[in-house]
């Protein structure tokens, strides 16, 4: 590997990272941030819709925005709007005022929504430049953003550190990181020629990126509804104190961060197929001891499972959507927008369920969607007939 694409895989590893550490960050202060605003879990779910609507402008407009100019400038765009939010989102519930947060939580959601989907195609491209498996290990570095951030949210949770200053701090930390990085991407990285862009817009209609659709709609999603309401699921679904709520949600995060780094070995061993199958049903076993069981440390445990099971998902599936076909940078814009879709958007429809149902009868929906997973994972077989009968053998 020459030294610019050493270079250029660092600034992905760091561009994750910081992602994952915003939006851990968020997450284990959710349930002082809801404390400022005095909210229900209905009202948080409509804050937390600042969140999806932010996430699906940028998810809606990143395709077509790389494909004319790159993914560069949309990675910029994205990263940059999530520094800024952090301050944005602090600032709004030390004011106790709900549409400042959802206005930070819409910038947030902007970014990543736009950012990854870029950031995903760089990745991809590493891929191909490199023959080597790197989607796992960069969602890694976001799985390890995601352990740091909520590692150092639950210590200022238990020492009662103010969300504004917290919040602030990491966004003035992460900007010089950022920079950097974005520095190291090289321009021209996902546009689509004319010629070629006619054919990129029949992608949808190919029935088996379909099902790679719905295979990272299920996986995105039981990692985001984990991502927005595990430390409150724990607080008000199994009576812990928000410290310790946020402390299960580090576990998670830690879990999904072992999958993602030692996920090439099982990838490269058994295969996309049986990898993504094992996934989704030890994810859904973990899911289920967390619902059906009325028992704090059975569902703080079973978390792990939870976490490990959910760790490959995402980037398993944006790797097959890649060599699904021709024209890889729409294919793997398009399944990265539904799985950012799930991964953003359904957990605030989850709030309006747990508010009727509670929050662990709403995760009933998730691990109906994983038990989906399990089914269609045939369909990432490199050639795989749309027919995906679940006996075939697991092995790429």
């Amino acid at each position: 590997m020459d030294l610019a694409t050493s270079r250029r895989r660092t600034a992905l590893f760091a561009l994750f990272l910081t992602v994952g550490l915003g939006l851990s960050s968020w997450v284990t202060r959710t349930p002082d941030i809801r404390d400022l605003l005095g909210a229900s879990t209905a009202e948080m779910g409509l804050v937390l819709f600042g969140l999806s609507g932010g996430s699906m402008i940028g998810i809606l407009s990143s395709g077509p925005l790389v494909s004319r100019f790159g993914a560069r400038p949309i990675v910029a765009i994205g990263s940059l709007s999530i520094v800024l939010a952090m301050p944005v989102i602090g600032l709004g519930a030390a004011l106790s005022q709900s549409l400042l947060v959802a206005a930070g939580l819409f910038l947030f959601g902007f970014g990543m929504g736009g950012g990854e989907v870029g950031m995903n195609i760089e990745g991809a491209d590493v891929e191909r430049v490199t023959s080597r498996p790197v989607l796992p290990v960069l969602h890694g570095c976001f799985s390890l953003g995601t352990v740091l951030g909520a590692a150092g949210g639950m210590a200022l949770t238990a020492a009662s550190f103010p969300v504004a200053w917290h919040l602030a701090l990491l966004g003035a930390t992460t900007l010089p990181l950022v920079l950097w990085s974005l520095f190291q991407l090289p321009a021209g990285i996902g546009i689509t020629p004319a010629s070629v862009g006619v054919k990129g817009q029949a992608v949808w209609r190919d029935r088996r990126l379909a099902l790679i659709g719905l295979i990272v709609l299920a996986m995105a999603l039981a990692e985001g509804a984990a991502n927005d309401w595990l430390p409150l699921m724990m607080v008000d679904g199994h009576g812990m104190d928000p410290a310790l709520g946020s402390g299960v949600y580090v576990a998670f995060a830690a879990a999904m961060t072992i999958g993602r780094f030692t996920g090439t070995f099982f990838i490269n061993r058994f295969g996309r197929v049986a990898v993504l199958c094992a996934s989704a049903l030890i994810g859904g076993a973990g899911l289920a001891l967390v619902i059906f069981v009325d028992n704090a440390i059975v569902a703080a445990t079973a978390v792990l499972l939870w976490g490990l099971g959910a760790a490959l998902g995402f980037p398993v599936v944006l790797s097959a959507a890649a060599d699904s076909g021709p024209n890889p940078t729409a294919r793997v814009s398009l399944v990265a927008t539904v799985g950012y879709v799930a991964f953003l958007v359904g957990p605030p429809a989850l709030g309006w369920l747990g508010e009727h149902y509670g929050l662990r009868g709403a995760m009933i929906v998730v691990l109906a969607f994983l038990a989906l997973a399990a089914v269609l994972a045939p369909a990432l077989r490199p050639g795989a007939s749309v027919d995906v009968p679940v006996t075939e053998p697991a092995r790429v």
